[in-house]
Formats: C-alpha cells, sequence, structure tokens
C-alpha cells in the first residue's frame, strides 16, 4: 500500500528544495561568505524568517545544501552498482561517475575552482566529514554486498581508500573520468582481492 504525505508536508518539502536550489544557485556564484540568508529569501521569493524557520542559520543551510548534492552523486552510484555484475566494472562506473558528475556540478566546480573556491574549499577538505561520511558508507555497503568474505574492517578501509581517492582525481584532474577510473581500480582491486 502507498503511503500518502499529508499535503502540508509536501508543501515543506517543496519550499525546502526551493530553498536549497536557490542557495545551491547562491554559493556557486558568491561562495560561503558572500551568502546572505536574505539573498536566499529574495531568490525563492518567501521571507528572510522563512529561510531562517526552515534552516536555522547560514552554516546549517550550506551543510543542507552540501548533503543534497552528495545525496544526487550517492543516487547516481547505487545506480551504477546496481546495474553491473562485477565489483571491477561496479567500482569503475562509481569512480568515473564521481569524477565526471563533480566536473560537470556547478556547486562542486565552484568549490574546485570558482573564483569563491577558498571559502568553500573546506566543504571538501577540513569540513568534509557531512560530505564523505555518507559517501564512504555507501561504497562500504556496496562493497560488503558484493564481496561477502571481505573482513568488515578492510571493507571499511577500502571504501574509505575509494571515496577519497576518487574526489582526489575529482579535485584536482590529471586525467579523464576513465583514467582517474582505471587507477582507483589499479590500487583498489588488487587490495580486495589480498583481504577477502
Amino acid at each position: 500500500m502507498t503511503e500518502i504525505t499529508p499535503f502540508s508536508e509536501r508543501v515543506r518539502l517543496s519550499l525546502r528544495e526551493t530553498l536549497l536550489d536557490a542557495a545551491a544557485e547562491l554559493l556557486a556564484e558568491h561562495g560561503f561568505a558572500g551568502l546572505r540568508m536574505v539573498d536566499v529569501a529574495a531568490s525563492a521569493g518567501v521571507s528572510r524568517q522563512t529561510v531562517y524557520n526552515e534552516f536555522g542559520n547560514k552554516s546549517a543551510l550550506v551543510d543542507a545544501v552540501a548533503l543534497r548534492t552528495v545525496s544526487e552523486f550517492l543516487d547516481g552510484g547505487e545506480e551504477l552498482w546496481r546495474t553491473t555484475t562485477t565489483v571491477a566494472d561496479g567500482l569503475h562506473a562509481l569512480v568515473e561517475y564521481i569524477v565526471r558528475h563533480g566536473r560537470e556540478n556547478r556547486l562542486v566546480a565552484a568549490v574546485l575552482g570558482g573564483a569563491r573556491a577558498e571559502d568553500l574549499l573546506p566543504l571538501l577538505t577540513t569540513r568534509a566529514g557531512p560530505v564523505l561520511r555518507p559517501a564512504i558508507d555507501h561504497a562500504g555497503r556496496n562493497l560488503a554486498q558484493r564481496v561477502p568474505t571481505l573482513p568488515p574492517h578492510h571493507t571499511a578501509l577500502l571504501a574509505e581508500t575509494i571515496v577519497r581517492l576518487a574526489v582526489s582525481h575529482m579535485m584536482l584532474p590529471g586525467g579523464t573520468p576513465a583514467e582517474a577510473a582505471d587507477a582507483v581500480c589499479a590500487v583498489v582491486l588488487p587490495a580486495i582481492e589480498a583481504y577477502s
């Protein structure tokens, strides 16, 4: 049976998405320091108080934008894991997708090299926990499903290695997304075989 979401909840979720869309665009354009709640409100067509009511403060709003962006990556990665049959194919597709999507995503591009990159870069470095942790957990779950003989502590180590290497290739491109995936697979696949 399909669960029906109450109208008021659908409106609130729609408002939240509108605010996140506005904040993501403004972040890409102005960076963290230049992001103003009043501008988010104006872009979304609501009062500034509405933005504060929904998120509390600017840092919480930026964290919500970052988490939503991570969710996009995780959804795409999950689809790739489901449509591949081997660990090697899944890993390659996942890393290639992360690097390609990261280079194409306007907000990620702003974090990596936009005019306001300096104040957004902590989202992928010193304040990266909320961004990296869900990705690492996701990679770990998929590894555990594909390689059930892999001990949990090695699964966790390899999942973190996969994500950190993919993010590194996204941040400092040294070739195509496929070449980045080749490099990550060259390091991780032998380790999966050795540990399982």
